[in-house]
């Protein structure tokens, strides 16, 4: 069964990946000086028989079929709009000639289409798959791609989520789960992971990646890529990854959905690059062109960021796909007056694979003939296609051989229990409320998130099913019948309410019981892609209703379900205890259960800053400093008089209210006796631009509490006296250690010429004579510290 196999992590997993979560994440191959690179990304994919098999395929294609490879289709017909926003019908009123009439069973019995999208089910795979394959002239197979972003049938926390377990190892094999049970139902191509870095929690898709930190995206990056790919793309139960969306999607302005992008080069570079790049170098099969433009330039007809940056620079050999339409939507972006100039960018550019436009297919031919495009274009686009079929090994087994996965799958929940348990972020927790004392004989459960297994299947919940999700309520009832205590609930109000009509009843129990957990949040729908908030409080009347209960003066426990930060500053002042839940999956329940009566002690960490107020985004804590610092100041008061002239709000602080990397457990840790292997290193040595190490930072982490517990040490580093202005901080290094109470360790952060270095606007990175400071702690706001130098 491969569901017992991807349990046992000792033989599907090398213990150097399990040494992960007990050992320092140093980033492998991160970004060094930019060049061409003299390898390809993917060796599978530049397998010299995989190459001969291509031409000689390709030889024996006519046009027609070699367009159909570059077009992508849904199950639903070319006529039926599949999106809400109606992009489908756009795309036809703008290319009237495009054939929008023909069945997709018969494009795939005539060899015209090469790949499919959201085709979910064997029964459907198989029957479209028999048509291309028997029917089509050449029998080339059709690839299927599906949204899967965080599990298939059995879900797990949203990748925001995992990205707040800091534990890369538990993320590969998540991933590893969801290919193995996704390809038992024909979909080979998952469009994940989306590395993004988000710094503006407004952005509905901050749900969809790992937050706002390069280092800790690119490690998270790296795990997808191993995990979905395995260690070969024959492997039946791994798929071909689509890194998206590239590039720097998640810098939106205003954190508006499919808004256009601004930055400098070294920006770019420096924070925005580096996951993407880490994708490629672990050797992704596919990369998805972004909806936005980059300084001016629409990602899908960016010739820089497809062909010179990645194929050119960084060696990528792999397949580009757009997203969806977003060939057609360059001529919304203004830089394609007709579908013909859109296809003739879009392809020239690097973008291999038209999904949903339908622009391809109808366009390039008269392109092709009018030696816009040439047929060298089309065949190269075309070789990278069947490159990645040809890997999967699509040609000698196209359909799924295993037996299909339709529901949640038993023998994962424990993974995806622990991935939930980890993901927990313990924002407060006055007077030790947490955990619910055993002797509460009455608990209060309100909230409309409380019993509701849809929304916590998060954005995009793969194709699990409600009945498969454990929601709170039925964990906490279950413990309750086993405890022999009693578990009152009152749903309250709904998630984006205005009347009070429950609030009486929530009322009732709340002061029925001697301690009250309340369960609040966002609806799954409001983040994730079109879920851009410009206000990040909780939604409807669910604030009004927690004042409500608070005042009722009883122990107070909120758990906050959101795919962002959310702005809590009076829940913070007034709640006894407050938890980041995200949105957990399958075993929400059960996991929520696990650390509210203590069996697990949180371990969570933010991936992303969380704000006072609205107005203070973008926010994260790798700021840049000015001429007029706030750092002497007292960053959590308003200024006054002299101190009125610095860099700062006047009605906010500059700091977050829980920053970046912060946690709570159950139990507490201290960090002392920083130490540094050399405090001067030669320019001329820092400058070879190689691996190895430079410098290793050491430190002690002692468990201070009464409990056993999971700390992520947190390394970070600071740069003064560089040619361009770096970041008061940035992480350079974590590490995820389990100590018992009264147990220290000592943890080690080897630096290298990757994490010293940093980017010019002239797209390069160097290393300069200056001084660094290295922090060792707990989160962004570590504390302890050493220096050193980089002596001329």
């Amino acid at each position: 069964m491969i569901y017992a196999r991807i349990l046992l992590a000792s033989t599907l997993f090398s213990p150097a990946v399990l040494l992960f979560a007990q050992k320092s994440y140093i980033l492998p191959g991160s970004a060094t000086k930019q060049q061409v690179d003299s390898h390809s990304s993917n060796a599978e994919l530049a397998s010299p028989e995989i190459e001969r098999q291509v031409n000689e395929l390709l030889g024996k294609m006519t046009l027609e079929e070699k367009l159909g490879q570059l077009v992508q289709y849904n199950d639903q017909g070319i006529t039926a709009p599949t999106a809400a926003n109606g992009e489908s019908e756009k795309a036809i009123a703008l290319n009237p000639t495009a054939n929008y009439k023909l069945n997709p069973l018969e494009l795939a019995a005539a060899g015209r289409m090469g790949s499919m999208l959201n085709v979910i089910g064997k029964e459907k795979t198989e029957r479209f798959q028999r048509a291309a394959v028997q029917k089509s002239r050449l029998h080339i197979p059709l690839l299927f791609g599906a949204d899967v972003i965080h599990g298939y049938r059995t879900v797990y926390p949203v990748p925001l989520g995992l990205g707040a377990t800091w534990d890369p190892a538990l993320v590969e094999k998540l991933c590893a789960m969801s290919a193995a049970e996704a390809s038992t139902a024909g979909v080979r191509w998952f469009y994940s992971p989306m590395v993004d870095i988000s710094r503006d929690a407004r952005w509905g898709r901050v749900t969809e990646g790992a937050g706002e930190d390069p280092y800790l995206g690119s490690a998270m990056a790296r795990a997808y890529i191993r995990g979905y790919q395995g260690k070969t793309l024959k492997d039946p139960e791994h798929v071909a990854a689509s890194v998206k969306h590239f590039a720097a999607y998640g810098a939106a302005e205003a954190g508006r959905e499919y808004y256009t992008t601004d930055m400098s080069n070294s920006r770019l570079h420096q924070i925005y690059l580096p996951p993407y790049k880490a994708a490629v170098e672990e050797g992704a099969a596919t990369i998805m062109s972004a909806f936005n433009s980059l300084n001016g330039v629409p990602a899908t007809a960016n010739h820089y960021l497809m062909t010179t940056l990645l194929r050119d620079t960084w060696g990528f050999n792999g397949a580009v796909v757009s997203d969806y339409t977003a060939v057609m939507e360059l001529t919304h972006h203004g830089i394609a007056l007709t579908p013909a100039i859109a296809s003739e960018k879009a392809i020239t550019a690097g973008v291999d694979v038209d999904m949903m436009s339908h622009y391809y297919d109808a366009e390039l031919p008269a392109l092709i003939k009018s030696g816009k495009v040439s047929m060298s274009v089309i065949d190269e686009a075309v070789r990278r296609v069947l490159r990645v079929k040809y890997a999967l090994g699509l040609f000698d087994h196209p359909y799924g051989t295993a037996t299909e996965v339709t529901a949640a799958v038993p023998e994962h929940r424990p993974l995806v229990r622990q991935a939930a348990e980890e993901s927990f972020v313990l924002l407060k927790n006055s007077n030790d409320i947490l955990p619910l004392a055993a002797h509460a004989s009455k608990i209060a459960l309100i909230g409309p998130l409380a019993d509701d297994p849809s929304d916590m299947q998060g954005a995009w919940g793969g194709a699990t099913l409600d009945r498969d999700v454990v929601t709170l309520k039925r964990a906490m009832e279950g413990r309750a019948a086993k405890n022999g205590t009693a578990l009152l609930y009152a749903k309250g109000t709904d998630i984006e309410a205005l009347n009070e009509d429950g609030f009486g009843a929530a009322e009732q129990v709340a002061k029925s019981a001697d301690v009250i957990v309340m369960a609040l949040g966002e609806s799954a729908g409001m983040s994730g892609e079109a879920g851009s908030r410009a206000y990040l409080n909780l939604p409807g009347n669910q604030g009004k209703l927690l004042k409500q209960i608070v005042a009722l003066g009883k122990p107070t426990v909120l758990l906050v379900f959101s795919g962002r930060p959310l702005a809590l500053k009076w829940e913070a002042e007034h709640v006894d205890a407050i938890m980041e839940a995200w949105f957990p999956g399958t075993e929400a329940g059960n996991a929520l259960a696990d650390i509210l009566y203590g069996d697990v002690s949180p371990s969570g960490k933010l991936p992303m800053s969380f704000p006072y107020t609205v107005g203070q985004e973008p926010l994260y804590y790798a700021q840049f400093p000015t001429g007029r610092p706030p750092y002497s100041a007292n960053l959590n008061v308003p200024p006054t008089g002299d101190s009125k002239f610095i860099s700062r709000y006047i009605d906010a602080p500059n700091a977050a209210l829980f920053p970046f990397g912060f946690g709570l457990g159950y139990t507490s840790f201290s960090f002392s006796d920083v130490k540094i292997s050399r405090t001067s290193i030669p320019l001329a040595e820092a400058k070879k631009a190689s691996h190895d190490v430079l410098v290793t930072i050491t430190a002690s982490v002692t468990n201070t509490g009464q409990h056993e517990g999971t700390e992520t040490v947190q390394c970070y580093v600071r740069n003064q006296g560089t040619s361009l202005e770096q970041p008061v901080r940035a992480l350079k290094g974590f590490q995820r250690v389990t100590l018992k109470p009264g147990e220290t360790r000592t943890v080690k952060f080897p630096l290298s010429y990757d994490e010293l270095s940093f980017w010019t606007n002239e797209g390069i990175t160097t290393i300069e004579p200056t001084d660094y400071t290295a922090f060792v702690g707990g989160d962004s706001n570590a504390k302890e510290s050493i220096e050193f130098h980089i002596k001329q």
